[in-house]
This record gives C-alpha cells, structure tokens and sequence, in this order.
C-alpha cells in the first residue's frame, strides 16, 4: 500500500474535524454519557468519508452545522445552539448529497454523446 498523498491526507483530516464535532453534538443531545461514542463514531465515519473524497459532502454538513448553530441561536438562545448545529448538519448532509447528485447528473449530460443532436442522413429509411 502506497502512502497517502497531502491531498488525501487534508480529506481525512477534514472528515475527522467536521463529523466528530457533529456526533460531540449529537452526543450532547442525547446524553453527557454517550458523547465519547458518538463523537467516536463521527470520527470514524468522518476518515472513511474524507479517504473516499467526500470533500463537498463534508462541506455542506459544516455549512449546514454552521447555520442550524446560529439559526437556533437567535431563535432560541445560547443553551441551543448544540440542537440547531446537530439538526442543521443533518440537512447540510442531506441537501449536500442531493446537490452533488444533481450536480454529477448535468456532468454527464454534458458529456454525453447522447446530448449532441445530429440530423438523420437523408438516405436512412429510419
């Protein structure tokens, strides 16, 4: 196995910063005691996901823990911001996966040799 490169390696660490802070908050939420596991777990999970380049999935959760953290803040004061951040990364990750779909899709329509309109020759009995 060869090593990993600086591009991958910054992915993973990414990964590891961005999901274990999301499951520390989840953890939060559901109990002072299960904080370790989880922030575990979203480390976990966040190195197989940087390894694999998930780099705009992992940008959308921030974003989104981000914004739930300041949206739940304003809303409904400081004690909150760990629900709003945890609930908003949920979203950020579903809404990211859901982009980057859309987003794959108009690549390869572009791509395609199917999206190049030709004119049928005139001698084809078609």
């Amino acid at each position: 196995m060869g090593s990993l490169s600086l591009k991958r390696l910054i992915d993973i660490v990414f990964g590891v910063a961005v999901m274990g802070t999301v499951g520390t908050l989840i953890g939060m939420i559901m109990g002072e005691g299960s904080t370790p596991l989880t922030g575990g777990l979203g480390a976990l999970l966040g190195a197989v996901v940087g390894f694999l380049g998930g780099r705009r999935f992992l940008a959308s959760i921030l974003i989104g823990a981000a914004l739930g953290g300041l949206l739940a803040w304003f809303v409904a004061g400081f004690e909150k911001i760990s629900v709003g951040a945890g609930a908003g990364a949920a979203m950020g990750g579903f809404l990211g996966v859901q982009i980057s779909m859309l987003l794959d899709m108009r690549a390869a329509r572009k791509t395609s040799p199917d999206s190049i309109s030709v004119e049928p020759h005139p001698n084809n009995n078609v």
